[in-house]
């Protein structure tokens, strides 16, 4: 494991404990938790919590029918669960089953930059980011919570340096313009629950075709 300076904040860990985080956003905890040994010990306590806690609820009695429909399920035949992807390269287990395959289908964005959207509901979207070494990242703000988890390479704004495993919170009190550590390629996975505020005309045009 890599040393891991930026970790997901406690709230995030418990949303994703009880399941009530969206999709975009649940991607990123899981594939983060699977590198960092600190988030993935808070998360099993949250869990270890969670099932504590039902366990002081009241017990109800299932009606006659809930009890001879699960009576059926038990006598049925287990289907086998789905092997669970592995890790392929930098990209964690959830992310390859998020490709669909072992490769990203990159889209240039212009200047280098490439996304590959692999996640869109009502609640957010879900993108692998491609960013040359040195490039920038058009300056820009947030109406809602994004995450950035770095895969390769590193990346650099306001708030400090993120490497492999780092996960950068951005919420909407942040303007921020990262930029490409030059040591590698940066490829980081980026979730969001709304749309960038970017600074620029050009970004503002394009912004609905590339869906950011």
């Amino acid at each position: 494991m890599k040393e891991i300076s930026h970790h997901l904040p406690d709230w995030l860990i418990r949303s994703y404990a009880t399941g009530s985080l969206g999709h975009a956003f649940s991607l990123v905890v899981a594939a983060h938790v699977s590198q960092c040994d600190d988030c993935r010990a808070r998360l099993e306590a949250e869990e270890l919590a969670g099932g504590l806690v039902l366990e002081t609820l009241d017990t109800v009695a299932p009606s006659d029918d809930l009890r001879a429909r699960i009576f059926d399920g038990l006598d049925a035949d287990p289907s086998p669960e789905p092997a669970k992807p592995q890790r392929t390269g930098i990209y964690p287990g959830a992310v390859v089953e998020a490709m669909g395959g072992p490769e990203p289908r990159w889209r240039s964005l212009g200047g280098g930059i490439r996304q590959a959207i692999l996640s869109e509901d009502g609640e957010g979207s879900a993108r692998l980011l491609y960013i040359p070494p040195g490039m920038a990242v058009p300056d820009h703000g947030h109406n809602g919570l994004e995450l950035t988890l770095v895969l390769q390479g590193s990346f650099s704004d306001e708030t400090g340096r993120f490497g492999v495993g780092d996960v950068e919170v951005a919420t909407d009190d942040l303007d921020h313009t990262p930029v490409a550590g030059m040591e590698d390629v940066c490829i980081c996975l980026a979730a969001t629950d709304a749309p960038l505020r970017f600074k620029s005309l050009l970004p503002r045009m394009l912004q609905p075709i590339f869906r950011i």
